[in-house]
């Protein structure tokens, strides 16, 4: 594989790593919560799903407003990835401590994949940039955040919900860096 394959894959992998953090951060609450191997499965697939359907809502209104966005894609990839990434950021740091979590089933998980996956929506519309076919990008986005869900709900049960701040600043961090590398390399190196 070439240098310049190996680009996209990072940028895909970091991608769905950094919007994966606030369903990850949610799962650990929930093992911090006693929750089963069982429930962290079904939260696993819920938030999945979730996280890798909704970066195709993003990708298809970009593309209907391609022409419209086309000379400034690369400022709404930084302002959208940067405001994600700060939103997380301002989420971790923030100083309130995390009441015990309430179990996520039915309508209520439902909500709270959707809820942590609006993020992933907004950044399906810079997928373009980062160069991954969509249907790729997609089930890439799922399945990291459905195995990091599944991890987190046993981390959680292991360790505790602190864990749960640490992913989101790590994640807002990833999104902040995505978005300036795009920026930077249509400014300075034209792609």
């Amino acid at each position: 594989m070439t240098e310049g394959a190996m680009l996209p894959i990072f940028s895909l992998l970091a991608l769905s790593l950094g919007l994966a953090m606030d369903a990850f951060a949610v799962s650990v609450a929930q093992g911090a919560s006693r929750r089963g191997t069982a429930d962290g499965l079904k939260i696993g697939a819920a938030f999945g799903l979730a996280q890798g359907l909704m970066p195709l809502l993003g990708w298809a209104l970009g593309a209907a407003f391609e022409g419209a966005i086309r000379n400034v894609d690369h400022w709404v990839a930084f302002v959208l990835l940067g405001l994600l990434g700060a939103k997380m950021l301002r989420e971790g740091l923030s100083g309130e401590e995390a009441s015990p979590a309430p179990a996520l089933i039915g309508w209520a998980l439902l909500g709270a994949a959707i809820a942590t996956s609006v993020d992933a929506a907004a950044a399906g519309i810079t997928l373009p940039m980062i160069g991954a076919p969509i249907a790729i990008a997609c089930a890439v986005i799922g399945l990291v955040t459905a195995a990091l869900c599944v991890a987190g709900v046993r981390i959680g049960a292991a360790y505790g919900a602190r864990l749960g701040k640490i992913a989101e600043i790590a994640g807002g961090v990833l999104l902040i860096l995505i978005g300036s590398k795009i920026l930077i390399q249509h400014l300075f190196f034209g792609g």
